[in-house]
């Protein structure tokens, strides 16, 4: 077979009319050693699932799924060390393995083998999948054999559905047999951008509590991919709709009616989902209703922001979706800090009793200790960039402060912080006030590329100086002095040694003469 060849006739019913397969040249010569691997022991394959689906689409892919009759604990290892890859146990019980192929082609760093067990014949085991149009399968020895001529083996009108942009269940019972196909619906309907059937929609609502069955690592990685698309935002809402996300995340049922401030358009939980909506808008990911290019004029953008958000936190997030996910969780303990002081609704404290909640709420979904802290930092501190300044633009001094709080989750917190005013006011939005919040935003982020002046100047003196030099002993007021210090330096008002040895003897006699009074 001429594995340069890229472009594959398909000869088959006509659900696939005007439907070309395209496979890279990458994937055609990994399915050919794949091909000579299985074949030398007389193992039957398929191809089935997402890569078929993918590949029907023209969509680039670098996963392969593999069907095939034999033992995939014993066949897997030996295929990886075959091709030279390194060979991942995923389901056990299931048998369901995977190869990872590490940087052995110019264009991606890495291509995944999914290999699972063929269950009867392959009519039997595309019944047992998730959806219509991932129940399709190509013999592989066929279309090595025959690249021109092969078939599509469709037994659920999964070309059709593809066709339609349609997610479908295979089976009314898909769901029960693996609940964490409830938010795959949701993801590949948001990855794809096609539409779930009413009766698979009715499906998730009849089934949605099975959801919470899921072990926390695969509700993590499907939330994950549903939230780094564009459409986050319409899917949170979509499933609270359908009654998952309250059983994913049982915190936020108490945000449901709960009254705010009169200048919010929302209550608790609608100003929440408003929220992700809003930064997809922010992000320039998605459109708002509510929003406009007049208002979006007045961000701060950049190719240095594009990449902040898109940079990598963890296996699976980005900073992007961490955002989303901080707005979603963002007032998630306004329902239990809620009292009326002069007659107005106050949260006082909320940002950081949700900073705890969100914590656990991401612990017991097994996100890893680096997403935990990035959400757990911007719930904390969403609301300090409003609080900077009320009058013109925050000072050196506390931008210092800001950025000396926050660490690298500076420019995170500042888009969340716009992202909660728009869903705040929704159609109310007071371009004055918008501006205003744009601007000191602006201002913030213009200070983040000196950021590291700013927070750690040049060292003038030290601790040794200050027990040298005054007497001082060891101990948390040392530190003290070193961080005023550090904060004169930030504002300007410190620029030699000189200076800060005077600037530190004064502060001592002050605080002297203040203990004898």
């Amino acid at each position: 077979m001429d594995v340069n060849k890229n472009s594959l006739a398909l000869e088959t019913g006509d659900e696939f009319k005007g439907l070309v397969i395209q496979i890279e040249p990458e994937a055609l010569s990994i399915l050919v050693k794949i091909d000579c691997f299985l074949r030398e022991r007389q193992i039957e394959a398929y191809l089935v699932g997402g890569f078929i689906r993918d590949t029907l689409m023209g969509r680039s892919t670098a996963d392969i799924d593999v069907a095939i009759a034999a033992d995939v604990l014993k066949t897997g290892p030996e295929m990886a060390a075959e091709l030279g890859g390194k060979y991942v146990l995923l389901d056990d019980v299931n048998k369901i393995a995977r190869i990872v192929l590490f940087q052995q082609f110019p264009d991606r760093d890495q291509w995944y083998i999914d290999l699972s067990a063929l269950a009867g014949d392959i009519r039997k085991d595309l019944a047992r999948r998730d959806f219509t149009i991932d129940a399709m399968a190509i013999e592989l020895k066929s279309l090595i054999e025959n690249p021109a001529k092969f078939k599509v083996i469709d037994p659920f009108g999964g070309g059709n559905d593809l066709k339609r942009r349609s997610i479908k269940t295979v089976v009314n019972s898909a769901f029960e047999s693996d609940p964490v196909r409830l938010l795959r619906a949701v993801r590949l309907a948001a990855e794809l951008d096609f539409n779930i059937t009413p009766q698979t929609e009715m499906l998730i609502r009849s089934n949605h509590s099975l959801i919470s069955k899921v072990a926390g690592e695969r509700v993590r990685e499907e939330l994950l991919r549903i939230l780094v698309t564009s459409t986050a935002g319409d899917r949170m809402r979509f499933l609270d709709d359908t009654g998952l996300l309250p059983v994913i995340i049982p915190e936020i049922e108490a945000t449901r009616g709960v009254e705010q401030p009169v200048e919010h358009h929302w209550d608790v939980l609608n100003h929440s989902l408003e929220t992700v909506r809003a930064v997809d808008f922010l992000l320039r990911q998605g459109s708002w209703e509510y929003g406009s290019t007049e208002i979006l004029e007045q961000v701060p953008w950049s190719e240095e922001v594009r990449c902040h958000f898109s940079s990598e936190i963890s296996n699976g997030s980005t900073r992007a979706s961490l955002l989303k996910l901080a707005a979603l969780l963002h007032d998630i303990a306004k329902p239990e800090t809620k009292i009326i002081s002069n007659n107005r609704l106050r949260f006082f404290g909320h940002a950081e009793r949700g900073a705890e909640i969100a914590a656990g709420i991401l612990e017991r979904l097994r996100f890893s200790n680096k997403e935990i802290k990035l959400v757990e930092l911007m719930v904390r501190y969403h609301l300090r960039p409003t609080q900077m300044s009320h009058e013109g633009m925050p000072t050196t001094r506390a931008i210092y402060r800001y950025y000396r709080d926050t660490g690298n989750s500076g420019i995170d917190i500042l888009f969340l912080s716009l992202a909660d005013h728009l869903a705040a006011r929704g159609p109310g939005l007071d371009a004055a006030q918008w501006n205003w919040h744009a601007g000191q935003v602006n201002c913030i982020i213009s200070n983040c590329s000196r950021r590291e002046s700013v927070i750690n100047p040049p060292k003038l003196i030290d601790g040794h100086d200050l027990i040298n030099m005054f007497g001082l002993k060891p101990g948390p007021k040392i530190r003290e002095i070193l961080e005023e210090v550090r904060e004169a330096q930030a504002a300007g008002e410190l620029i030699t040694r000189e200076e800060t040895l005077s600037y530190v003897k004064n502060r001592l006699l002050y605080r002297e003469q203040k203990i004898e009074e």
